[in-house]
């Protein structure tokens, strides 16, 4: 990984990083030099980062990916140098990779993995990392003859004991985005990726055993599974990935959250990671592409990159899961659902876009899809607005009675933000038709007009102690296409900004939240047009809802992170029994985070997470939801890993005042990885879960008297990256 004798002695050398972060534009409080030079192949980074105290150095030898407790340093680079996209290479001391996708305007897309070398090593005087990037791990314009390319680069390092962030070149927080203040590297000349085709055959078996019910027998299967997944690079900008027969079993679980007494559906972020490759380019305010929709394909194919001024992307997928979840004598059975989307942007200047979006879901004769237009205007080196205008157009086809349901509205988002150091504002407005359907996006509510500001105020007291303080106001107003009220509120908050990722804060809110008869709690026979429907909601509802809390974390000791939310609200039960209306409920919880390291290698996470729900009128509990969740992992070096998860999750209901389900499971997860890169990699994993609920053949639950093993399976799964 070292690079050539005669190219290390010609070097270009880096020095004189400038803070943005706690102290914008003060020199770095350590020396760190950057070399930087390339080959044939490669493009070669050194970073020797100095430092006063180095015993007081963060680093850990820890998974890939897994590194923001530890002190980092980074590399970013514009490589069309359009000040809109950057390719980020990021390591710890020991040369623990994470690379990502930064966009301009969106930050960070972290689902980006990609191929590259590294390591690093700790000395008597910091430490130093050695980093080399393939040109066949970059994307680029395509290369002229004779001509040599220049290219936007950054260099970055954090010192998190410091609260620090120093850049090179100067990237002050007084002005909005990083890549307009990058500097320029030129002389890239007669690079280029050469054949440039990725090839990643997997192989996985599992065997898992199902019992919902104790009384009955489990229920076995075995699965056996080979895919393939392929992405050719066309002309350096362009990359074309197709996937046959892909595994999306999830190596990592999803972190726990709470679901009890929502109105609205909790949102799981995607872990495949055949869609978290460039997902960003599928980004848009309003969120039209969420891929968990689409849930067990057999083919697909997508197209991204950037031409010119102009970035695209395509998808095009199956999803076999409609015609398997039916009965075998349903219409459906055996079908799948065809998936597309199309997005182009076009760039215009001052880092400005213009972009239109286009997605589609066939289902037999029912379809789905939604188009429109989207942009990003940025005014001056502070203000940016955000807009986006779309239609959907949905028909729904009963399969046994053929029915016909057509629906049709638009939606639009307008954001116009202000980012700087000191002042920073958020407004935002955004309208959704009644009759808006997006089968492949995420929008929990529809028929809604909602406005809401937020503004803030950072003070740096330049203290010792004490980085910074911000109040913060936040107002918001929702109704609906008719003019009703539906929320309504004010909150604020203070947070304090200490030494060492110290921070703390208070925050309370007032409002009111209405629930609609017939929209928002209705039976299958709330008509409208019947004369005297049948319904839990004799008239419109309207609550009071308002809230006080807490927050406070710390990694004031470096082995230790420490994390704590409170807080207590008025709100409603909207889970009341059948035939019930809503009640107005009190509700507490809690959200508490330990993070422990032991030496170098060993990490463990605990999370509890606690929610109790209160009769307001009776001072009855309504119920009680408790989630404990402890992840330990072991970093034997790093390629060879071992993560275990612990996790219980116990809700206990008062049916008399809640249709809420009960819960009491136990699971166990357990993998073992070797991991060369994020598709050279070799997994044991098993997974055993209890519970002392069982779920009768119409899925529904009811509590056994023991704890029974109702879900536990093993799988193995190896892939391999060949890039001829």
């Amino acid at each position: 990984m070292n690079p050539p004798p005669d190219l290390a002695e010609v070097m270009i050398p880096v020095t004189g990083f400038i803070q943005r972060e706690p102290e914008d534009g003060q020199p770095a409080s350590q020396k760190t030099d950057v070399y930087m030079g390339y080959d044939s192949q490669f493009v070669y980074v050194i970073f020797v980062a100095f430092d006063e105290e180095p015993e007081k150095i963060r680093a850990h030898i820890s998974r890939r990916e897994n590194v923001f407790s530890d002190e980092t340093v980074e590399i970013q680079l514009d490589t069309f140098e359009d000040e809109r996209r950057a390719f980020s290479f990021l390591t710890n001391p020991f040369g623990i990779q994470w690379d990502a996708i930064w966009t301009e305007g969106q930050g960070f897309d972290m689902s980006w993995d990609t191929v590259w070398q590294s390591r690093g090593e700790l000395t008597e005087r910091g430490y130093v990392v050695w980093m080399a990037i393939p040109f066949k791990s970059l994307r680029f314009p395509p290369p002229a003859d004779g001509e040599n390319q220049s290219w936007g680069v950054i260099f970055v390092r954090d010192i998190p004991r410091n609260n620090e962030t120093s850049f090179w070149p100067q990237v002050t927080s007084r002005v909005e985005g990083r890549l307009n203040q990058a500097a320029t590297a030129t002389g890239f000349g007669n690079v280029s990726p050469g054949r440039n085709i990725w090839l990643i055959p997997y192989f996985a078996v599992a065997q898992s055993e199902l019992q919902p019910d104790p009384s009955e027998p489990a229920n076995e299967f075995d699965r056996a599974q080979v895919g393939l997944d392929a992405k050719w690079v066309i002309k350096d900008s362009l990359a074309l990935d197709l996937t046959a027969n892909p595994n999306f079993a999830q190596v990592e679980s999803d972190e726990a959250q709470v679901t009890v007494n929502r109105r609205f559906e909790v949102f799981f972020p995607e872990r495949r990671p055949f869609f978290l490759e460039n997902a960003d380019y599928f980004r848009t305010p309003i969120n039209l592409l969420f891929t968990r929709r689409i849930r067990d394909p057999e083919f697909g194919a997508r197209l991204t990159g950037q031409m010119g001024k102009y970035e695209i992307g395509t998808l095009v997928i199956d999803d076999e899961a409609p015609g398997k979840v039916v009965a075998s004598d349903h219409p459906l059975s055996g079908e799948s659902a065809l998936n597309g989307i199309f997005r182009v942007s076009r760039d215009l200047p001052r880092q400005s876009n213009v972009g239109f979006m286009f997605t589609a879901r066939q289902l037999e004769d029912s379809r789905n899809r939604v188009g429109g237009f989207d942009s990003r205007i940025k005014f001056d080196d502070n203000w940016d607005t955000r807009l986006q205008a779309v239609h959907s157009s949905t028909r729904v086809v009963d399969p046994e009675t053929l029915e016909v349901e057509d629906l049709s509205d638009p939606a639009y988002d307008i954001i116009f933000n202000r980012n700087g150091r000191k002042i920073n504002t958020h407004i935002h407005y955004q309208d959704i038709g009644e009759e808006f359907v997006t089968t492949l996006g995420f929008i929990p509510r529809t028929d809604i007009r909602e406005a809401h500001a937020n503004f803030n105020y950072n003070f740096w007291p330049e203290r010792k102690a004490l980085i910074r303080w911000t109040p913060n106001i936040f107002v918001q107003r929702n109704t609906n296409h008719d003019g009703v009220r539906l929320d309504e509120g004010i909150s604020g908050n203070i947070d304090w900004e200490l030494r060492r990722r110290t921070n703390f804060g208070v925050f309370a809110r007032t409002g009111k939240e209405r629930l609609l008869k017939c929209q928002d709690y209705i039976d299958d026979s709330c008509d409208p047009d019947t004369p005297d429907p049948v319904q839990p909601l004799a008239d419109d509802i309207d609550f009071d809802v308002n809230e006080v809390g807490f927050f406070f974390g710390t990694q004031f000791i470096a082995a230790v992170n420490f994390n704590l939310e409170f807080e207590s609200e008025k709100t409603a039960n909207f889970s009341p029994v059948a035939g019930e209306a809503p009640a107005a409920a009190d509700e507490q919880s809690a959200d508490v985070r330990l993070t422990l390291r032991f030496g170098r290698r060993i990490r463990i996470e605990t999370d509890y997470l606690y929610t109790k729900l209160d009769d307001r009128e009776s001072n009855d509990e309504i119920l009680t939801n408790q989630i404990v969740r402890t992840r330990f992992d072991w970093q034997f070096n790093p390629k060879l890993s071992l993560r275990t998860i612990l996790q219980y999750d116990k809700t206990d209901p008062n049916p008399t005042l809640t249709s809420q389900s009960p819960r009491d499971g136990l699971n166990a997860d357990f993998l073992l990885t070797y991991l060369v890169n994020p598709w050279t990699a070799f997994y044991i994993g098993y997974n055993a879960n209890e519970s002392k609920i069982g779920i009768d053949e119409d899925g529904n639950r009811f509590p056994v008297d023991d704890r029974f093993n109702n879900a536990n399976g093993a799988f193995v799964k190896i892939s391999y990256l060949f890039r001829p």
